[in-house]
């Protein structure tokens, strides 16, 4: 079927010990490999120690590059763009506020004593509180750019329409997509303003950390024990909607408290019905038709605390 991908495989961090190579060597992927590093930003080009883990037979896809090269030939678009970012910044900001005010109170409410039946119900009417927020905010920022969309109908303008041809041909040669990661709204603007997901056309693709964030349904950004000021686990905005009820965690070591039972159950039911799977370094799991296929250290994030585990052929979307 055209504008879907073959299958969709989920990785760790690829930067000090990676394994995307041996994952394409054992399902036997021939042919060139389009990567995407958008998400590095000014440093996109610097990719040689991907083209070279991948057998030199890479072709970057050079989005970052290719989005600077809109903005200078189209202006107005450019301006429109970056008021549409502004908006989408302001938007975050006060849906920060709101949600540091309904987490503090879901955890003064699981402290409070209380008979169990009575503090379950309160509780789970917190985390709906909470559930209610990210989906409003999820279509706030789904109207910002809903509107632009319909407003400027990017793809139609001469300076992406001509971009978009050459990266369908690019694609057209791969036998896959390697998307990476680094600056996770960057690597998705890029990616929505050239329709990347639409001009897929049987590949594989593969992802790991921001670029695994950018394919669900919604980028939702975490860490428990961030530098400065409290951790809590915040939606950015949709996703590329590439793979369905699965919400990707890169980087658990580091950023999640996975032996926090209180914390593991709240992000689980509060992302619910997606999957909350965690992705380590050197681990992969292969999305297909509603399955993991072929899991290797990933784990779920279970309602009741439990970090589980996943199982060869799970379903994960109905």
């Amino acid at each position: 079927m055209r504008n879907a991908p073959r299958a969709i495989v989920l990785l760790g961090a690829q930067r000090f010990d990676p394994n995307l190579s041996e994952l394409v060597a054992s399902l036997e992927i021939d042919g060139p490999i389009a990567t995407i590093t958008a998400g590095w930003q000014e440093r996109e080009s610097d990719d040689q120690d991907l083209h070279e883990h991948l057998g030199r037979r890479s072709v970057n896809l050079r989005l970052h590059e290719r989005a600077e090269d809109v903005f200078r030939s189209d202006p107005e678009l450019h301006a429109a763009h970056r008021k549409r970012q502004e908006l989408l910044r302001h938007k975050q900001d006060f849906y920060r506020i709101r949600l540091e005010h309904e987490l503090a109170a879901a955890h003064v409410i699981r402290t409070r004593r209380a008979p169990p039946e009575i503090l379950a119900a309160e509780l789970a009417a917190s985390i709906d509180s909470i559930r209610e927020l990210d989906q409003w905010h999820l279509a706030q920022c789904a109207r910002v750019r809903d509107e632009f969309d319909q407003a400027w109908r990017p793809h139609e303008r001469r300076a992406v329409a001509r971009h978009r041809r050459e990266i369908e041909q690019v694609l057209a040669g791969c036998a896959a997509l390697a998307v990476a990661g680094g600056h996770v709204a960057s690597l998705l603007n890029r990616m929505l303003l050239f329709g990347v997901g639409e001009l897929l056309d049987g590949q594989w693709v593969f992802a790991w950390t921001a670029g695994a964030m950018a394919l669900g349904e919604r980028v939702v950004l975490f860490h428990d024990s961030p530098p400065q000021g409290p951790g809590a686990a915040e939606v950015l905005d949709r996703g590329l909607g590439l793979v369905k009820n699965v919400v990707p965690l890169p980087h658990p070591e580091t950023r999640l408290r996975l032996d926090e039972a209180d914390r593991v159950s709240l992000m689980a039911q509060r992302f619910s019905p997606g999957v909350c799977v965690t992705l380590p370094a050197r681990s992969h799991v292969t999305l297909r038709e509603g399955r993991f296929e072929a899991p290797h250290d990933v784990s779920a994030l279970r309602a009741d605390g439990v970090v589980e585990a996943i199982a060869p052929d799970t379903v994960y979307a109905p």
